[in-house]
């Protein structure tokens, strides 16, 4: 993937992150979950407002996987108090690795998360957190061969479907 190119989003880049979030969320857990609960997940997390207001949050972090111009992934990162769970201030949140069913296995979430990984350390994060689908083997897979422990669980609400997260984390040095 010598072409790929990980690049910071911004609100221009709203439409982008919109398209890829959907996409890469419906290919990776809409044969698991009822259409009804995906299609309110979609329609509330992946609204262009709620998008817009997030890429304004200095607080968070997007950026794109590009490749030969076509946004293949994305990465979202939280700091301070746009963590999704009361974690340290001085802890990184990976929220979301999401890359394109066509390009699994192709070394993109490991760019993603080598950005993560960067922006941790240009942060002085103490350490990389995140929660991840119990049933999402291959992400928790993925996870645990990148050094992520997992320390406690908590609830995902999908729809009106709750499902069990596990809370993973890295210590830095």
């Amino acid at each position: 993937m010598e072409n790929l190119i990980i690049k910071k989003a911004y609100v221009s880049d709203v439409l982008q992150i919109q398209a890829i979030a959907r996409q890469t969320f419906s290919e990776t857990f809409s044969d698991v979950n009822s259409e009804e609960n995906m299609n309110k997940y979609l329609d509330e997390s992946f609204a262009i407002e709620k998008l817009t207001t997030e890429l304004h949050n200095s607080s968070s972090h997007f950026y794109l996987a590009v490749l030969d111009e076509k946004v293949v992934g994305y990465l979202k990162l939280n700091t301070a108090d746009a963590q999704t769970e009361k974690e340290n201030q001085n802890a990184l949140e990976t929220e979301r690795i999401y890359v394109a069913k066509e390009f699994h296995g192709k070394k993109v979430a490991q760019a993603l998360y080598a950005q993560a990984e960067q922006t941790a350390q240009e942060l002085k994060a103490t350490y990389i957190w995140l929660g991840v689908w119990e049933k999402n083997f291959r992400a928790v897979s993925f996870y645990t061969k990148n050094g992520f422990v997992q320390f406690d669980t908590h609830i995902f609400r999908l729809g009106d479907d709750e499902q069990t997260d596990l809370m993973m984390k890295k210590v830095l040095l």
